[in-house]
């Protein structure tokens, strides 16, 4: 089986766990639609179950699903969990990205 194309940090493994068990969901899906800023941004829902053409990335408990679309936009990519003074967010670490907003919430490749 080849590696996933998307991987997870500890601390988003660990914080999707978290997440999951209190919303009572069994997927965290992650997904690129057009829009925002700079062309392109993010998505996260939980989902009770995936598609049958979806990527599972795993980690430690943590399950991750991706459509095949938009594993185009975030082949290569990290999954992260930042805590910070302006809150506490997932972080997409894309290699794909060639531009992104201020917010960080949009990008384009």
């Amino acid at each position: 089986m080849s590696e996933p194309s998307i991987t997870l940090s500890e601390r988003a493994a660990r914080r999707i766990v978290e997440i999951l068990q209190a919303e009572d969901a069994a997927l965290m899906r992650v997904s690129v639609e057009g829009g925002g800023c700079s062309g392109f941004q993010y998505r996260f829902d939980l989902v009770q179950e995936g598609a049958p053409d979806d990527v599972l990335v795993e980690r430690d408990g943590a399950r991750v699903v991706v459509d095949p679309v938009s594993l185009g936009f975030v082949h290569g990519a990290e999954i992260d969990f930042v805590d910070d003074l302006i809150g506490a967010s997932f972080k997409i670490k894309n290699p794909n990205v060639t531009a992104s907003c201020g917010c960080g919430t949009s990008f384009s490749v």
